[in-house]
């Protein structure tokens, strides 16, 4: 693991393989391990950069409330440290959002994109179960938030089928520093960019799995109805980390997109 100095913050990050840049971006409640499989897939072809997000992992955790915009110039800061011009980007869920953002504020630095298991809005409607996470995090830690998390994020199937995986992400999420968890749900929680989604003008892949109850199919369907020229791809037997639920799958689509 390496540390950079950008955008006010302590980033980790890391780098391998070989070739075009691509940069990988995290869930909520988990750090770059997240992407072990898919890093390991894509090393082959491309040189990956995986980095944890502001408050998660070993990136500083300052206190307060982030934003998107603040997270999309922490990747920026990031990119421009390493003297990184251009990169492909895959975000999942939160690194959807950064994605998105990206997209909008920084498009000369990005040649493709995967948007997987996101949204481009966060409904009004939900604002109390965003008030009742960050009250349980501030209350009893982020350890706290494991058991529903896991229910959202994976098949009854896949994690009555590992134990093991789930044991090893719940320690994940209980990880994720309180002032991390709070900043970040705070940016997440005011996300509403569904209009701006016609200019974004770069080749972009969205992935979902279909029994995603977080961010379900009809949130992508947007998100690849609003950006021109978008595909979308339903992951069926997965849930929101589709990722680590379908790998096979999921590594498989994103590198022939990248690979295009």
């Amino acid at each position: 693991m390496k540390y950079v100095e950008a955008n006010g913050i302590r980033i980790r990050y890391q780098v391998e393989g070989s070739g075009p840049w691509v940069t990988l971006s995290h869930s909520l409640t988990t750090d770059l391990s997240m992407w072990d499989e898919l890093a390991v897939s894509l090393a082959p072809t491309f040189t990956v950069l995986r980095y944890d997000t502001r408050g998660h992992g070993g990136t500083s955790a300052p206190d307060g409330a982030y934003s998107l915009e603040q997270l999309t110039a922490d990747v920026l800061g990031l990119l421009d440290a390493l003297k990184i011009e251009h990169t492909h980007f895959v975000g999942l869920s939160m690194g959807g959002m950064i994605a998105q953002h990206l997209a909008l504020q920084a498009p000369q630095r990005l040649h493709r994109m995967v948007i997987a298991s996101s949204t481009s809005r966060i409904p009004a409607a939900t604002s109390a179960i965003w008030d009742e996470r960050i009250a349980q995090a501030r209350s009893q830690g982020t350890a706290a938030l494991a058991e529903a998390t896991l229910t959202r994020w994976f098949t009854p199937p896949f994690r009555s089928a590992r134990p093991d995986l789930m044991a090893r992400i719940a320690a994940m999420i209980a990880a994720t520093p309180v002032a991390g968890y709070v900043g970040c749900a705070e940016a997440i929680r005011r996300l509403d960019i569904t209009d701006r989604l016609p200019a974004i003008t770069k080749p972009t892949l969205v992935v979902v799995g279909a029994d995603d109850p977080g961010t379900p199919p009809a949130a992508s369907e947007v998100i690849a109805a609003g950006i021109p020229g978008a595909r979308l791809e339903i992951i069926p037997s997965a849930s929101h980390l589709c990722c680590i639920e379908q790998p096979e799958l999921f590594n498989r689509l994103v590198r022939d997109f990248l690979e295009d």
